[in-house]
Parts: structure tokens; C-alpha cells; sequence
């Protein structure tokens, strides 16, 4: 199932629900670049393409993309479907990557919630745990991890609009 519309809410959601997020993202060189010395990481892996590629008996063919990108690629993929009515980002946890990722390749996402519980002291909001799992372009997993997020409720939204 794929949303790309308003069914975003709080209420719109069910445990077990799954998404093939629709769209990909071909990560180039720059993105490598800008976080790397955003973050001022000093792993030669990342910017020294003769030292990358002598890594691990020349198994890379290009500098790493650092986790963190990789990261942010893929959370972003989800977030039309996932986290667009989000109040705020609570947490990310259990996250593995255990394949590599190097400029040119395409990634995709996917998402199953796992997780929904209305929160107390906000109404208008409720929580949403879910599992995102992004992948290149021959299907090997690149990224995982769990998401938690504070969503708005639909109900409540509508009727602040009407007021």
C-alpha cells in the first residue's frame, strides 16, 4: 500500500500496514561531499578515492557514502507517506547498515508500522513506531532501523481548521 495524498494522520494508520514508497533518490557525489565535511568527518574512506578503493583488497569502487546520509536519504523517501502530519521526531533505533553505499546508486524505502499508541497529554496527537528498510538498486539492504514519531490527529486538526 502507498499513500501520497492526506490519509497521513494518526488515525489513518494501522499496526502491520506496509508501503513501497514510490519514490527513488540517486545519490551523487556532492551529497557524500556536503555531509562528510559538514560534519568535518576525517575517515579517508569518504573523500580519498585511491585510499577507498585499496580498502578491504580493493572491494570498493568508489569513496563510502557515510551512514549518516544514507540515513537521511532513505528516512527522507518514507517521510511523504510516514511522517508528513509529524509534530516532531521522537527517536530512531536498532538502525544496521550492512551493505555499502557509493555515489550513483539508486535507493528505495519501505515502511511497516509497528506501533500505535494515542498520546495523553496531547490530544490532538498520537504516537507511531514504524520499520524502514532502504535498499539499492540490486535489492541489497543498505539501511534499517525503527522510527518513532508524534503525529497529528486528523479529528482534532479538521477541527482546529473550522474554528
Amino acid at each position: 500500500m502507498s499513500v501520497t495524498g492526506s490519509g497521513n494522520y494518526f488515525e489513518d494508520f494501522r499496526v502491520g500496514d506496509t508501503y513501497e514508497h514510490q519514490r527513488g533518490r540517486t545519490v551523487e557525489q556532492f551529497d557524500n561531499y556536503l555531509l562528510t565535511h559538514l560534519s568535518m568527518n576525517t575517515a579517508q574512506a569518504h573523500f580519498n578515492l585511491p585510499y577507498s578503493q585499496a580498502l578491504l583488497d580493493g572491494n570498493f569502487r568508489e569513496r563510502l557514502v557515510p551512514g549518516p546520509c544514507t540515513l537521511g536519504i532513505v528516512i527522507g523517501l518514507t517521510s511523504e507517506d510516514m511522517s508528513e502530519n509529524s509534530f516532531a521526531d521522537l527517536g530512531l533505533t536498532a538502525v544496521k547498515m550492512p551493505h555499502p553505499v557509493f555515489a550513483g546508486d539508486t535507493l528505495h524505502a519501505a515502511s511497516e508500522v509497528l506501533e500505535l499508541k494515542a498520546e495523553s497529554e496531547r490530544p490532538g496527537a498520537g504516537f507511531m513506531r514504524y520499520r524502514f528498510v532502504g535498499t539499492n538498486q540490486d535489492k541489497k539492504v543498505v539501511v534499517e532501523g525503527e522510527r518513532l514519531l508524534l503525529l497529528k490527529k486528523k479529528s482534532h486538526f479538521n477541527r482546529e481548521k473550522r474554528a
